[in-house]
């Protein structure tokens, strides 16, 4: 058994019942394909979150100082993250997520870029746009809402697959496919809260 498949058991067993996980939509996410899940960015926990209510093996972006750290920079390689830094055009971490998507895999982005610990959901980042244009993958919005607190429900919902196929005829830029993805984020949270 993977460290991957490990992580994700050890995972379940411990945040549904501490976070009474609720998940809705789970059948919006294509069983194969590449896919790009974006969600709004609560908790240092969202990662694995996403991750366990997911039916997909996910890829995720993670900021680099997480990897400075041989031990945990280790474990997040083995669990499918890779590092990315802030605040600048990472072009190898760019280049590591397009080629994960055209191998037909799984990317996990929190447009935000950062958490948002007042649990609104903040102005997301080109970086999510980018990767919708310069690939065919399918997008997945999804909204997590709750408090994080300890037994209180929190809810995962995976939204509608968004057809980006007039934004990437227009050759549309990054930011306004970021804008019209965290919109539909925002429609989730609302419907969903």
């Amino acid at each position: 058994m993977s460290l991957y498949k490990i992580g994700k058991l050890l995972c379940s067993v411990i945040f549904y019942p501490l976070y009474r996980i609720k998940v809705v939509g789970k059948e919006n996410i294509p069983a194969d394909g590449p896919v790009i899940i974006c969600s709004n960015h609560i908790s240092n926990v969202d990662p694995p979150v996403v991750g366990i209510t997911s039916s997909r093996n996910i890829y995720f972006l993670a900021k680099e100082e997480l990897f400075k750290n041989p031990l945990i920079g280790g474990i997040l390689k083995k669990v499918h993250a890779f590092p990315i830094k802030r605040g600048m055009r990472d072009r190898n971490a760019l280049r590591k997520g397009l080629d994960i998507l055209k191998e037909g895999h799984a990317l996990g982005l929190f447009p935000e870029g950062t958490r948002q610990k007042s649990g609104e959901i903040g102005q997301g980042l080109a970086g999510a746009g980018f990767f919708a244009l310069r690939s065919e993958a399918v997008i997945v919005p999804c909204a997590i809402i709750g408090p994080y607190q300890k037994f209180k429900r929190l809810k995962v919902v995976y939204g509608e697959p968004i057809d980006l196929s007039e934004y990437r005829e227009q050759k549309a830029s990054a930011q306004v496919v970021t804008d019209r993805i965290m919109e539909e984020i925002r429609q989730l949270h609302k419907i969903h809260q």
